[in-house]
């Protein structure tokens, strides 16, 4: 009894959330171990199956082996639910059973869904999870639906069903995992659909609603169109949203239309740059060659992906809230205001510290993680490998075709990657730490030069 309650002292939520996706991607590398998930003809290796599991459970979207082609329909079934999990948080998952077994929801269990889903404050929390399971179950069927009528004349009804579920699973949680591989080419995506309106929109549709987080949706329920009333956090959000969307669109217009996009249509090139531009914030789909983009829309796409979605939302990266406090931060700072203001409202010291934190760490593993992968591999273009590991850790799967490349090692880098995006990366850093008490004397102050 002892040894159970030093172990549950030591399970802090970051630790607990951190055992939790690792046993969910353990238990769907066994499944997809399973010969019943490997089409005929193809084999299914242990790395490949982690791998997998991983990008599923983690809603990255990198693959080593094409999903649509390697796997079977039980391959994408498992896949689906790992994406499901990974993307609502499997402890989301597990108050969907508790409601259903009408279990009692515990303080510990609150708090748990408080951390899962970077939630503010704990009160009302059961509510919101609540709200979101309905909310994902309407708008995924209402994207399912809508992705079908496309997909069926192509497909045929079953098959053309089946995908219209997956992908809108996969775009709502922003995986960007596709079965498109057996009708437009492996690891084609939906190039084939770079031109059609109706799959282009109704995915970008579900790639946002599910990156602008949950909590925001709450907001915006409750308060309906007056502005005024939001949360700051909701006005940020929307604003950087709004912001990336748009900005990102002229970007990739203007550096792609020359180049990749030169032979479509105006409607045609504004399509495939809006999709370019809400894909890259981490879920991973594509209708251009992504490996065939110039240098400055990769580098570009690399600060993207870095920045990701915003919190409490399915997508990954540092968050779109994270960058947006220190742009104000470095502003205030220019102007040598008193306080950081935004909004008619003061932003708090600790919010500042932990965006430092998320944004310093998270670039140090991705560093780290390029040079390692440089050092196994020297004769990957350097820029390859950076869009690789910030597609890892910003969890969003779009790559330039190295990832089949990939020796075991780096393999196994970017899988650790994408764990630590999924999770995030100052939880991955605290779930190695014990918060310490902050001793009441300190040591005394002495001026260093910076810049």
């Amino acid at each position: 009894m002892k040894l159970l309650k030093k172990v549950q002292n030591k399970l802090t939520y970051v630790r607990i959330i951190a055992l939790g996706y690792l046993l969910v991607i353990a238990a769907g590398t066994l499944l997809l171990l399973l010969p019943g998930a490997t089409r005929a003809g193809e084999k299914t290796d242990f790395l490949t199956a982690l791998f997998t599991a991983t990008t599923a459970t983690c809603v990255t979207g990198l693959v080593v082996a094409d999903t649509g082609t390697h796997f079977t329909t039980f391959g994408h079934v498992i896949i689906l639910c790992m994406i499901q999990i990974g993307g609502l948080g499997f402890m989301t998952m597990g108050m969907l059973f508790a409601m259903f077994l009408k279990k009692k929801i515990t303080l510990r269990t609150r708090g748990l869904l408080q951390e899962s889903m970077n939630g503010l404050q704990m009160g009302g929390i059961v509510r919101l999870v609540r709200m979101v399971l309905r909310g994902t179950a309407l708008i995924e069927l209402f994207g399912a639906a809508v992705l079908a009528i496309r997909f069926i004349p192509v497909f045929g009804v079953g098959k053309g069903i089946f995908y219209g579920i997956f992908h809108s699973v996969s775009a709502f949680c922003n995986a960007g995992i596709d079965l498109m591989g057996g009708y437009t080419g492996q690891y084609s995506s939906f190039v084939g659909f770079y031109d059609d309106i109706l799959i282009n929109v109704v995915l970008m549709a579900l790639i946002i609603v599910g990156g602008i987080g949950f909590f925001v949706w709450d907001d915006i329920k409750r308060k309906k169109f007056h502005l005024k009333k939001y949360m700051l956090h909701t006005k940020m959000t929307l604003f950087m949203t709004a912001a990336l969307l748009i900005g990102g669109t002229l970007i990739y217009w203007i550096f792609e239309r020359n180049h990749l996009l030169a032979d479509m249509n105006l409607k045609d090139q504004i399509l495939a740059s809006a999709f370019s531009s809400v894909t890259a914030r981490t879920a991973g789909f594509n209708t251009i060659d992504t490996g065939a983009l110039t240098g400055a829309s990769k580098l570009f796409t690399i600060v993207l992906m870095f920045i990701g979605g915003s919190p409490g939302s399915t997508a990954g990266g540092v968050k779109t809230v994270t960058i947006m406090v220190l742009l104000v931060y470095v502003w205030s700072n220019l102007r040598a205001s008193k306080g950081v203001n935004i909004f008619h409202r003061r932003m708090d010291d600790d919010v500042i510290r932990k965006a430092s934190n998320v944004v310093v760490i998270s670039a140090l593993m991705a560093v780290t993680a390029s040079i390692f992968i440089c050092f196994l591999q020297p004769r990957l273009p350097v820029e390859d490998v950076l869009f690789e590991v910030f597609s890892a850790i910003g969890t969003v799967g779009m790559t330039t075709g190295i990832t089949r490349e990939l020796c075991t090692a780096s393999r196994i880098i970017i899988i650790l990657l994408m764990y630590c995006g999924r999770i995030g990366s100052m939880s991955f850093a605290l779930s190695f730490t014990e918060r310490r008490k902050v001793a009441p004397v300190q040591l005394p102050v002495e001026k260093i030069m910076i810049g």
